[in-house]
């Protein structure tokens, strides 16, 4: 019983002791956000109107998931890299292989692990943007 005190005394002391800064404090700030976190400003106006940007929207519609490190783009990457694929087609925006129609059926019914995105969630003329950015060949 007394080395169990003991062993929680000194536990308890290492704990209380003052430790160096951490390095993020030293250098002025907290430590840079994974890509998945940072995501472009949301685009202002009318959501209903053609004609958005499409990497602003994909950034703040999908880039939770989709972005490098998010959950959709590791899945597909593990997924692509065992149908014998390079890693880098995990990442949307490097796939050469999606339509815009494609887009929009899996972003309205969802797909996997992909839960299904309604008109609320994302415009029509906001999903139309997001999958011309998509598709566009010289991304």
């Amino acid at each position: 019983m007394k080395r169990f005190v003991l062993l929680g005394a000194l536990l308890l002391a290492a704990c209380n002791k003052t430790s160096a800064p951490a390095p993020e404090a030293a250098k002025g700030g907290p430590p840079p956000l994974p890509p998945y976190q940072m995501r472009a400003e949301a685009p202002t106006g009318d959501r209903l109107a053609a004609g958005g940007d499409g990497a602003k929207l994909y950034s703040n519609h999908c880039g939770y998931c989709h972005l490098p490190a998010g959950m959709g783009t590791n899945l597909l990457t593990k997924q692509r890299m065992m149908m014998g694929e390079p890693p880098e087609n995990g990442l949307l925006t490097n796939r050469k292989d999606l339509t815009a129609d494609y887009i929009k059926s899996v972003v309205r019914m969802g797909k996997v692990a992909m839960p299904r995105q309604t008109r609320v969630d994302i415009t029509d003329a906001e999903l139309d943007a997001v999958a011309a950015y998509l598709t566009k060949a010289d991304k």
